[in-house]
């Protein structure tokens, strides 16, 4: 691929233009990482991955009137007198110590393994604020051949849009915008590499017709495995609990024109506590795990986990030395770090089909479909929510997260409201228009931003404002 895309155009990160470009760049489906690994797969009794979550929003709060968007990080530097801003250096320090780590342990003669996953908002933000250095520390980890076989990145929405409060429509463009972007960072021939998705806030759709519209957008954007927790799916046959989460499964949606459509599911375990990739807990796991029958094999389980790369205090300051202790033992050994993309085409060679994974399904459709007969129609699929949420106050169709107690629906109607009506307003506005008009360009950018998590996440306030100013832009854009 010799094409290359500009990062910014007008002053606004490339989010869209070049869709045909982006869909020739992730539509093979090659090895990525086979070729360049150095893992002796008939050796491996067990693996482990570990994923670095790394993102901070873009807000309405810098200079000028209007206030200019800037990086949340951007105003904790500017404003050393707002909660959490005497963190801002080390955040920066965490977004770009990777690229310290990695080429380190290489240099010893080790083979780390992590996987990144940063949102379109941060990297837009980080380039916004000057930070080039952090940049400049990543791309030499998805173009330099010695780094890129140690470091996968993963794929995710632009504006860490939450999926089961996001409509479809609009998640879509999320992610075919961060593709853009960040090809237009580090190149398409990186683009193409990127085979596994993030979700944020690991937010899975279980509306059926939500669910298939999500796995859908992710099969034909190029994905071919996508990151679950584990309480947010049960399995196909009985509606039980995932019964063998280190092994790959299929995630199985059906909607209610009884249309289906399944996607790799990697499953996350044992909820959302950060610590668990600072102290590097899935190696320590996986070392108790053996081989596993898998499509009539014996196949080596892997534990995976995803946490925040820069929050908490076991994060910034526990992990850098407990990350590389870890890297230099399990190299070479029984139990080394893999990625995902790595480990299921080592799967594939040793004869592994994707047919062999056992079937997932998100929650509580088995209780959905022991109503409902193929093709029922939406209406009559309404209709049997509605029969389910009366039977059973805990029976919901708003998705599943890294926690399963919280809403990103219930209480955020004053957010949700305006994000809803924006999003109806671009694609009226935006009906029959190239993608590559400026227009277009400013529209989407700001309605992405509207639908960033964090104005929900951190409660009513300031933040909810945020979202409601970054909604009245998207019209006025």
């Amino acid at each position: 691929m010799i094409e290359s895309l500009p990062e910014s155009i007008d002053g606004l990160p490339n989010i869209c233009g070049c869709e045909q470009l982006i869909a020739r760049a992730t539509a093979g489906d090659a090895p990525a990482y086979l070729p360049e690994s150095d893992i002796d797969f008939s050796r491996v009794g067990s693996a482990f991955a570990v994923a670095l979550h790394m993102h901070q929003p873009l807000i309405p709060a810098g200079g000028g009137e209007p206030a200019r968007v800037i990086s949340n990080l951007r105003f904790m530097f500017e404003h050393p007198e707002v909660p959490d801003a005497h963190n801002a250096s080390v955040f920066l320090w965490c977004y770009k110590r990777m690229g310290e780590f990695i080429p380190q342990l290489i240099g010893q003669g080790k083979s780390p393994r992590v996987m990144l996953d940063y949102s379109g908002c941060l990297l837009h933000g980080l380039r916004e604020m000057g930070a080039n250095d952090v940049l400049d520390s990543l791309k030499w980890l998805a173009t330099d051949p010695a780094c890129r076989r140690c470091v996968e990145w993963l794929g995710t929405a632009w504006g860490h849009a939450v999926a089961p409060s996001t409509p479809a429509r609009d998640f879509r463009l999320h992610v075919i915008a961060w593709q853009h972007h960040f090809a237009a960072l580090f190149g398409l021939e990186a683009l193409g590499r990127v085979k596994g998705f993030s979700p944020p806030e690991m937010a899975l759709p279980n509306h059926p017709d939500a669910c298939y519209e999500f796995v859908r957008t992710l099969k034909e954007t190029g994905y071919r495995w996508v990151l679950v927790q584990e309480h947010s799916v049960e399995r196909a046959e009985d509606g039980g609990p995932v019964s063998r989460p280190h092994l790959p499964h299929q995630l199985v949606c059906r909607n209610s024109l009884g249309q289906s459509v399944s996607i790799i599911a990697i499953v996350k375990t044992q909820g959302s506590d950060t610590k668990l990739v600072a102290q590097m807990q899935p190696y320590y796991e996986a070392k108790g795990l053996g081989r596993a029958e898998l499509g009539g094999r014996a196949v080596p389980q892997m534990v995976t986990q995803i946490g925040d790369g820069e929050n908490g205090g076991v994060m910034m300051n526990e992990f850098p030395p407990k990350f590389q202790q870890v890297m230099q033992e399990a190299s070479g050994s029984a139990t080394p770090a893999m990625g995902v993309t790595e480990y299921l085409e080592h799967l594939a060679a040793a004869g592994v089909r994707d047919d062999d994974f056992p079937a997932l399904r998100p929650l509580f459709h088995k209780r959905i479909w022991d109503r409902l007969e193929d093709g029922a129609e939406p209406e009559k699929m309404e209709a049997t929510l509605l029969q389910l949420r009366q039977e059973d106050s805990r029976f919901h169709v708003e998705g599943g997260s890294w926690t399963g107690d919280r809403s990103w629906v219930r209480g955020y109607d004053n957010v949700l409201g305006p994000m809803e009506a924006a999003s109806a307003a671009f694609h009226d506005k935006t009906q029959g228009m190239v993608t590559a008009d400026p227009r277009y360009r400013s529209a989407l950018f700001h309605l992405m931003l509207s639908q960033t998590s964090c104005f929900r996440y951190w409660g009513q306030g300031a933040w909810t404002e945020y979202g409601r100013e970054l909604c009245r832009r998207v019209s006025d854009a």
